[in-house]
This record gives structure tokens, C-alpha cells and sequence, in this order.
């Protein structure tokens, strides 16, 4: 997400509207628009390394992968945002064709300019979908994820994933290694070395 459009707040079908007209991408938060910018090389790669090997161990089963294409409603913070990669296997999803609401995974490819937004405001967004079991932020600029799954209990727990591990994605039954979401990815050594 980075600035707000010039556009006068409306409500959540007025924007659904509004949105099917536009050339750009725009996420929507309680009355508000946000345009999307445009994503460097390496997060394209890993969104669709990612979206590719969910969609291969998910083809022909009853759950549905889409890529940020496709909007997630959150309708307890009436919001819309365009994640990366999800997945939802509900039913009640396939109803609906320009949104879905009922994910049971959410991936979001970190950029600098939204990372500290993925982990903080639309984390605490997304943790309001019932259906929804992890969250997975990845860093597309070194061999690093962050998944957060919730428990029985309710809590999310972190499980880290770096360099030699099998990512583990319960909520659909897929383990790999963590070098298969980074295929074809050209690091560069300097922001690496500059990384947290």
C-alpha cells in the first residue's frame, strides 16, 4: 500500500465499482484508497515460485490459489487488499468472482516500502479472517520466511524458515525446500550484506 488516491471516501461496493475501472490497483480500507505501485523483479519471481508450487500441489483437489490479481475481503476492518498469493478452499468463495473472503492461506512478498505494513496493520487485518491458518511474509531479497501459524487456541506462532529448511505450509499440507520459492532469484550481495 502507499498513498491515498484522490478520491472522495465511499463505501465498499461504490469502491468494488469503482475499482473495475481503473487501470491501476487500489486497496481499500474503511472508505479509503490506496494505489498500489508496481513490484521489483525478485518479488515477481517469488510470488509466482510460490503461487506455482501451490497451484501444482493443490490441482484438482477442492482449494483454489490466486495471485494479486484477485482482492481478499476483510469484512470486520471493511477492507479489500490484493495479496500476493492465497489460497481458499470455501466454498462460499467460488460464489463470488470479484473477491474472496475466506482464505486459508495468505503470502505477502516484503518491498521496503510495505514491510512494516504487512507485519504490523494488515497482519493484524488479516488475523480477523476466521478461516484463515497462516500468514507467510517473505523476504525476497535473501533466503528468509516468516510464517505465522495460528494455533488451536487461537495464538499465532512464528515459525522462521531460513537457508537448508523445508517451509512448512500445514494449512495445505506442503512442505519444501526454502530454495524452491527463491528459483531464478538474482541476489544482490550489497542489499544482503545491508540487511536487518
Amino acid at each position: 500500500m502507499s498513498r491515498p488516491a484522490l478520491k472522495d471516501r465511499f463505501d465498499a461496493e461504490a469502491y468494488l465499482a469503482w475499482e473495475a475501472e481503473q487501470t491501476e490497483k487500489h486497496e481499500y480500507a474503511n472508505g479509503e484508497v490506496f494505489a498500489m505501485s508496481g513490484a521489483l523483479e525478485n518479488h515477481v519471481t517469488v510470488a509466482l515460485n510460490v503461487a506455482i508450487a501451490l497451484r501444482s500441489h493443490l490441482r484438482g483437489g477442492p482449494c483454489s490459489v490466486f495471485i494479486s490479481d484477485m482482492k481478499l475481503h476483510v469484512q470486520a476492518d471493511d477492507a479489500f487488499y490484493y495479496p500476493d498469493v492465497f489460497v481458499t478452499c470455501a466454498e462460499s468463495d467460488r460464489a463470488e468472482s470479484r473477491h474472496k473472503s475466506t482464505p486459508s492461506l495468505v503470502v505477502e512478498v516484503l518491498s521496503s516500502s510495505t514491510a512494516a505494513y504487512d507485519r504490523g496493520a494488515k497482519f493484524a487485518s488479516y488475523r480477523k479472517l476466521p478461516s484463515l491458518r497462516e500468514y507467510v511474509l517473505i523476504d525476497p531479497e535473501r533466503l528468509s520466511v516468516d510464517l505465522f501459524r495460528r494455533g488451536d487456541d487461537g495464538h499465532w506462532v512464528l515459525h522462521p524458515f531460513v537457508a537448508g529448511e523445508r517451509v512448512e505450509f500445514s494449512s495445505v499440507g506442503l512442505a519444501l525446500p526454502i530454495e524452491d520459492l527463491y528459483e531464478d532469484v538474482r541476489f544482490d550481495p550489497e542489499a544482503a550484506s545491508t540487511h536487518p
